[in-house]
């Protein structure tokens, strides 16, 4: 039940406007966009600009290759561990829950530490 929900959270968030786009080098993780004690929270995080949520799974030890997107995304870590780099420096560890806002044309890969399940939004 808490899985569908926070997935629905997820879906209906994806739809919402964008905070900004600066990239900080703190992990970011949606149990902390939650300050309220109220039993429903939501809260803007990303507005899709292609209209596309991917599922997007790396196996252990593996990687998503170096490249670069025409269009600001949201990388969600779902389940796994793994790292973020990007060409301006940026590395940011990932594990449940956390999420990485990725700019336009800075190229970036990903490197899986364990199996890891993702959600790609554009």
């Amino acid at each position: 039940m808490k899985k569908s929900i926070g997935i629905a959270v997820l879906m209906m968030v994806a739809g919402c406007k964008s905070l900004s786009n600066s990239q900080n080098s703190k992990t970011m993780n949606l149990e902390n966009l939650h300050t309220e004690q109220k039993a429903v929270q939501t809260q803007l995080l990303f507005e899709p600009t292609a209209a596309k949520v991917v599922a997007l799974r790396i196996a252990k030890n593996e990687q998503l290759k170096e490249h670069v997107t025409k269009v600001p995304a949201l990388l969600v870590c779902v389940t796994g561990e793994a790292t973020y780099n990007d060409e301006k420096g940026e590395k940011i560890h990932l594990k449940s829950g956390d999420y990485v806002k990725i700019p336009v044309d800075v190229k970036h890969w990903v490197d899986a530490h364990e199996t890891s399940n993702f959600l790609l939004i554009k």
